[in-house]
């Protein structure tokens, strides 16, 4: 299989994270190995990475890219499953622990994942083929009001409702069965110069839903936090508003030292701060990196260390 994956903000993602050299580090979001390799070229012999990724292709790639490399561990799992993997590895704390939370190039570019609406596949959206409900079941059997809402909170689609009342109308005709399907029935009311936003926003409500993607990250966040050694860094990149806002309100909720409502005479909430903010502001790919690879232009990086 030949893969073409460029990552992104690869070598801003290793400053921030590899701080030891013969650390044991965590890379969530394996995909085809891009960031993993860095993270490899990055450590002594004595330096460990464990990596996981719940999409089969990736997986199967990975295993055979890395086969002959002893400081690799890979496991077909959620990266939300972190604590036990680290409990099989016999790891009590890692290093540094990174996540990538973008759809790969090869998901978008491959028809018969379905990850895109600009290639016809069936309607799936799955990243872990065992779970029961695909985005077809959604589309065709989810009442119009809870179809709506799934495109408004996580497609933060402002046509929701209508977009769900014309899916329901053409499904009683005909199953949407194809990611085709789905996009010509969104386009036909959608005013052409707003077509590739819509479909984005649909599609990407879909992809979240299905894979509960959003209540997955706060687990990993929570979990990593945990498993993260005294000046240990963390450091996720996310592409869209909802996941951003989840990573950046984790990371200034683990800073305070005080939770008690405003005006409280004395703390007693007894909040003890984790994380200290590495970027201030989350870091953005330049214009060259934009230019040479356009999906990198949403990406935004942030860090932590644990204290």
């Amino acid at each position: 299989m030949t893969v073409y994956h460029t990552p992104v903000l690869f070598d801003k993602s290793l400053e921030f994270l590899v701080t030891d050299s013969n650390g044991i580090y965590f890379d969530g979001t394996l995909g085809f190995g891009g960031h993993s390799s860095g993270i490899l070229n990055s450590l002594s012999a004595d330096g460990l990475l464990i990596s996981t990724d719940v999409d089969q292709d990736a997986f199967s790639f990975s295993q055979k890219k890395f086969s002959e490399e002893k400081r690799v561990k890979l496991y077909n799992m959620n990266f939300s499953q972190i604590d036990i993997i680290a409990k099989i590895e016999s790891i009590p704390l890692f290093t540094g622990i990174f996540a990538d939370l973008g759809v790969s190039s090869f998901q978008l570019d491959t028809a018969e994942s379905g990850f895109s609406y600009r290639n016809n596949a069936q309607l799936d959206l799955r990243m872990d083929k065992s779970k029961v409900i695909n985005a077809a079941d959604v589309v065709n059997s989810y009442s119009e009001e809870d179809l709506a809402n799934i495109i408004f909170q996580y497609g933060e689609e402002k046509n929701s409702r209508k977009i769900a009342k014309v899916i329901c109308e053409i499904r009683r005709e005909k199953k949407i069965q194809t990611t085709l399907d789905l996009s010509n029935i969104i386009t036909e009311i959608t005013p052409k110069r707003y077509h590739t936003k819509t479909l984005s926003r649909v599609f990407q409500a879909l992809r979240i839903y299905v894979n509960d993607e959003l209540n997955t990250l706060k687990l990993f966040l929570k979990k990593s936090i945990d498993l993260l050694k005294p000046e240990g860094r963390l450091v996720i990149l996310s592409y869209h508003s909802l996941e951003d806002r989840i990573v950046k309100e984790t990371f200034k909720y683990e800073t305070l030292d005080c939770i008690c409502p405003l005006g409280s005479p004395i703390c007693n909430c007894e909040k003890v701060p984790r994380l200290k903010i590495i970027t201030k502001k989350p870091v953005v790919p330049d214009n060259k990196e934009i230019e040479d690879n356009f999906r990198s232009r949403s990406a935004k990086l942030r860090a932590a260390e644990r204290i």
